[in-house]
């Protein structure tokens, strides 16, 4: 049998002592990776976290490879390493001691850090200075109004640089492109334990936007210097360049988009601006596939050309599939007035949908126009419709035209892209018999969402709706413009649109009136996830008065970039009204899962 041994100076070593060098290499090895615990005491908070990541003991503790006098060497930093991470805090003379002591059998090292901050340093004069035409700026103002430098407070350095990096960016923002710092200089007394700060800035003249040059071949160019946010000799202000970008990528009109400042004049003080755009495919084709406990299996194609011709018209088909629900709808829109924020559309629908016990088959033709007016975007629409209404018993064919009007809030410097959820919603929409309608009504229609960060990782989500009608005669209302509830985006613990006032077979046909909300608190986990509690309420009904529906559960929320998945576990606080006279009218119910399975495509 051949044997195998170290070979050290030209010597051979034999067999048994290859194996003893071995094994004293494995248990060396195995000492230096013993742990090392780091403990602080005497400082918490931000203080504590910056001395974590000043000190060198922190960073190597996890090292495999350090020996004893590695680790002394390490721990005689502590004390300069401790007193340059406590010095942006104001504090100069910190008291800082570090024991290094080995614990247990396997050699494992505590390193026990005291520190005392001692007295800190305080501001005793702040001079903060503005000269040239930006002094009386109002933003140049604000920045300064902000500052947390005052006399008599701690000194903090961080705060410094903050307040000085501001001054330096909101000028170059704003199109002080000539400013400069005069004095920047903080001054620190360690002895006396006091500092001094003095920042002063000439910002010299605000500058202009200049001509403006665009490279791009795909609309009209008229349309495209719609877009733009800004006029030629506005005041420079480099955030409408970007506001210029966002406008024009949400057009999809081009697969690319620069906006980009060029070389300023200094003669004239103009910054000219250069614009340049490739183009996109035009027709693009998407499938969508989802599912919820109200829609079951549910899924989505469309077809859409973005640009029709250079005027920027487009137009988009698309096919709605779901268990209550099957719709296929056409829409060409065209760009008015400011074309981020105004559209001309025209909507061609057919619908047919599952509501309650009623089965409504609907045409509808709806031109609208959408107009943004600060942080409300209002629509004025009219929706000449044909709707059939069917139950058990009746069948109700109505004709009409509905005008309507609504107000969506929007967030500040809103540029037309999609909104996901509704600050705030209101609708008033109505018809009458002058315009062909079978049914003269009146409806108001109010939605509202708002999430509160309660902690940064609590949070409470609040939603409401409210629906009512004026009308003479209820059942002269087509069922599209009738109020259920229940179901997995209403009151949860109930079915899809089991809320609702009852004909005399215990059929729902919905109600004049809705009401419904919820209360919702979410407590973020690891990995995306979610933990909710909620309780939600709510009713469709025909008198003010009505009783609601109630209900609470747990849910848990996963969030991905590319889905969304919502389990709810919901239980009906309240018994069901069958609508069926007798003593079993009412229904007790047992917990509903709710499952809302939604990819984003």
């Amino acid at each position: 049998m051949q044997q195998y041994c170290l070979t050290l100076s030209g010597h051979k070593l034999a067999p048994l002592p290859c194996l003893i060098i071995a094994i004293l290499t494995l248990c060396s090895s195995q000492a230096a990776r013993a742990a090392i615990t780091v403990e602080i005491n005497g400082v918490e908070a931000e203080l504590k976290r910056n001395v974590l990541v000043f000190l060198s003991l922190e960073r190597y503790k996890n090292s495999r490879d350090l020996d004893d006098q590695q680790l002394e060497r390490l721990n005689n930093r502590v004390e300069r390493e401790v007193s340059a991470a406590l010095k942006p805090f104001g504090y100069y003379d910190p008291v800082v001691k570090s024991e290094l002591t080995k614990v247990g059998r396997n050699r494992d090292w505590r390193v026990q850090i005291s520190v005392l901050p001692g007295q800190p340093v305080l501001l005793r004069n702040v001079s903060l200075q503005l000269s040239g035409s930006g002094a009386a700026d109002p933003a140049m103002r604000r920045v300064l109004a902000s500052n947390a430098l005052k006399r008599g407070q701690q000194l903090n350095h961080a705060r410094y640089d903050t307040l000085k990096n501001d001054l330096i960016r909101t000028a170059a923002t704003l199109g002080y492109l000539d400013s400069k710092m005069l004095h920047s200089e903080l001054l620190v007394d360690p002895v006396a334990h006091v500092a001094d700060i003095t920042l002063a800035m000439q910002t010299g003249e605000r500058y202009h936007f200049g001509a403006t040059q665009i490279e791009q071949s795909s609309i009209d160019a008229s349309l495209l210097r719609r877009y733009i946010r800004y006029q030629e000799n506005d005041l420079y202000d480099s955030r409408q360049l970007l506001r210029t970008q966002f406008a024009l990528d949400d057009t999809q009109y081009f697969s690319s988009v620069d906006v980009l400042p060029g070389e300023p004049d200094r003669v004239t003080r103009t910054v000219p601006v250069k614009i340049h755009a490739d183009s996109s495919r035009r027709t693009r084709y998407q499938f969508g596939a989802g599912y919820g406990t109200d829609t079951l299996l549910r899924g989505t194609v469309s077809w859409e050309n973005r640009l029709v011709n250079h005027l920027g018209h487009s137009v988009r088909i698309e096919v709605r599939a779901a268990k209550q629900t099957h719709t296929v709808s056409a829409r060409y829109q065209i760009p008015i007035g400011d074309p981020a924020l105004e559209k001309l559309a025209f909507n061609l629908t057919n619908t047919q949908q599952r509501l309650g016990s009623l089965q409504v088959n609907s045409v509808d033709f709806e031109p609208s126009i959408a107009q943004t007016l600060d942080r409300w975007q209002r629509v004025l629409s009219a929706t000449v419709t044909r709707t059939t209404t069917s139950d058990t018993l009746t069948r109700l064919v109505s004709r009409a035209v509905i005008p309507s009007i609504s107000f969506s809030k929007v967030p500040q410097g809103y540029l037309g892209e999609a909104l996901f959820t509704r600050a705030f919603y209101i609708e008033l929409r109505g018809s009458h018999g002058v315009l062909g309608s079978n049914s003269n009504f009146l409806q108001l229609r109010v939605q509202a969402e708002r999430v509160l960060d309660l902690h940064p990782k609590w949070h409470m989500f609040l939603r409401g709706e409210f629906g009512g009608s004026l009308l003479a005669n209820f059942a002269d209302l087509p069922g599209s413009q009738r109020f259920f509830a229940g179901g997995d985006h209403s009151v949860r613990g109930f079915g899809y649109d089991d809320l609702s006032p009852r004909d005399a077979l215990g059929q729902a046909v919905g109600g004049r009136h809705l009401l419904t909300g919820t209360v919702e608190i979410v407590r973020d986990l690891p990995r995306d996830l979610g933990l909710a509690a909620f309780a939600d309420f709510g009713n469709a009904f025909n008198h003010f008065g009505a009783p609601l529906a109630y209900s609470a559960g747990l849910g848990l929320r996963w969030r991905l970039p590319v889905l969304t998945l919502g389990i709810d576990i919901a239980q009906p606080l309240s018994r069901l009204d069958t609508g069926v006279a007798g003593p079993n009218r009412y229904k007790s119910l047992g917990p509903r899962l709710h499952l809302n399975f939604s990819p984003k495509l």
